[in-house]
């Protein structure tokens, strides 16, 4: 499986919760797959798609699911240490780990390598990680979902990329549609 078949399998799943996703192909792909108010695409900021849906969940009460990828999260190293230390039990990472830099040419990761994000997250101090197998993303997204403790999904897949269009809503647009509908939610 590649990423955009654990998002095709996630959707049904995640159609009508909180997300935001990853800067390139993850945004491009979730947005051809399921466009919805509830989604904040990540269109100009490379790594920042967890510590903004930390901060969105910190600052509300409706769960929020934080879609990256593992070169993103390489990129902004400092995240993983930052969620361990300010936990909000209504945010899930879900980092689609498929051991490559997808939107610039699927060019290796150390993460495909010798590097575990999942001993990372570990080791900076989070404490409900699960690794597991794209085939098992699902399931593993419906149990966190379902309790009430912050977690951390490292969903191993096959690096690949489908075509998708670009994005073209503009970003104030997806800002303010996302915004309005979280606040709508919270009363």
């Amino acid at each position: 499986m590649i990423r955009s078949d654990v998002l095709k399998e996630l959707i049904p799943v995640i159609s009508d919760q909180f997300i935001v996703c990853n800067i390139g192909l993850p945004s491009q792909e979730l947005h051809l797959l399921d466009d919805q108010p509830t989604n904040f695409y990540m269109l100009g900021t490379m790594g920042l798609a967890s510590s903004i849906g930390l901060g969105v969940a910190l600052a509300q009460k409706e769960k929020v699911i934080a879609i990256d990828g593992d070169g993103s999260v390489l990129t902004n190293f400092g995240t993983l240490p930052t969620i361990a230390n300010n936990v909000a039990d209504n945010f899930i990472l879900l980092i689609i780990d498929n051991g490559s830099y997808g939107s610039t040419g699927d060019q290796p990761t150390y993460a495909g390598k010798k590097t575990s994000l999942a001993a990372v997250a570990r080791a900076c101090g989070c404490e409900n990680v699960v690794e597991c197998r794209a085939e098992d993303t699902v399931e593993v997204m419906k149990e966190a979902l379902a309790g009430d403790k912050m977690t951390i999904i490292v969903c191993k897949c096959e690096s690949g990329n489908i075509p998708v269009p670009v994005i073209t809503k503009d970003p104030v647009v997806i800002r303010d549609r996302f915004m309005t509908t979280l606040a709508a939610r919270n009363g």
